[in-house]
């Protein structure tokens, strides 16, 4: 009885101890010269004439402006690119209708175009030879050079975070719980905050860290449309390019430790909101007793 051959594997990258070894202390020495090294360097330089320079620079006005226009600027966009990015989602997974890849399409439209530009093309919409700029102007609202035209740049360039972690979440849940629950005369609002939001908040809440980190990073959209106007219109990245150019190093860097701490509590929140959506999804893998969506009739007394 002949004996029947056993096929043997191809090797993977990384098998052989020195492929893997090799791999591992690339990443790890790229890593430490790309990301690791200019976040140290921060540190340094922040602290390198003392605690009294740093806390006189994050306590000068101009920085603390541009702490609060920041954070004002993060209060206004974060919310409302949530409610787009909900949804767009909900639109787009539950429904079908002409035009879905056309707002598939828009939505990523932010990514692939370059903040700057972005910022320009404002300008010849709501500036004074835009499109819109002379009727804003007749009634005195003022868009670019002020508030709004900061707050809708960083609308623009972190518009596609929330939406793009729940659309293929809600892709791969479907509408059959939906559905399951408007079958039992649930209304639209109560299968959303009963059915939908508790199957997506992880998600959700994933993308608003993105967004958030991003509208307090952004740079290039807001340098174009917000007149860079010290004390007034400067965020904070735009402030530590300022102090930089007036020959504050030191400066600088003490604002840019600020965003550095930002950066690390992004990063441990994202850790955090993936271990609970890992437990998340780990738990609903578990038959679980079907929520009630309508109120069960009342018993007819004897």
């Amino acid at each position: 009885m002949s004996s029947i051959p056993i096929r043997r594997k191809p090797p993977r990258v990384g098998d052989q101890p020195i492929v893997r070894r090799t791999l591992i202390s690339l990443v790890l020495i790229i890593g430490a010269f790309l990301i690791l090294a200019p976040l140290v360097i921060i540190g340094v330089e922040a602290f390198a004439k003392g605690w009294q320079v740093y806390s006189a620079t994050i306590s000068h006005p101009d920085t603390l402006h541009a702490i609060m226009l920041t954070v004002l600027t993060a209060l206004i966009a974060v919310p409302i690119n949530t409610a787009f990015g909900v949804a767009a989602a909900w639109s787009i997974t539950k429904f079908d209708f002409w035009g879905k890849r056309f707002l598939l399409v828009l939505i990523e439209v932010p990514f692939s175009v370059s903040p700057i530009v972005a910022g320009v093309a404002y300008l010849f919409v709501y500036g004074l030879q835009g499109i819109f700029g002379p009727t804003l102007e007749a009634y005195d609202i003022k868009i670019l050079f002020a508030i709004p035209g900061i707050v809708l740049a960083s609308m623009f360039v972190t518009a596609p975070f929330v939406a793009r972690e729940l659309i293929p979440l809600m892709q791969a849940q479907g509408r059959d719980l939906e559905e399951a629950a408007t079958s039992l005369g649930a209304s639209g609002w109560r299968t959303f905050f009963s059915v939908t939001l508790p199957n997506i908040k992880w998600a959700m809440l994933y993308g608003v860290v993105l967004c958030n980190a991003r509208v307090m990073g952004e740079f290039g959209a807001v340098s174009v449309v917000s007149g860079n106007i010290r004390g007034q219109t400067n965020t904070l990245p735009l402030h530590i390019e300022l102090l930089y150019h007036d020959y504050q190093a030191t400066g600088a860097f003490a604002a840019a430790s600020i965003l550095a701490v930002i950066a690390i509590f992004t990063i441990i929140a994202k850790v955090a909101l993936e271990r609970q959506g890992a437990g998340r999804r780990s738990s609903s893998a578990k038959p679980a007793a079907r929520p009630a969506l309508v109120a069960q009739p009342a018993e007819k007394s004897s």
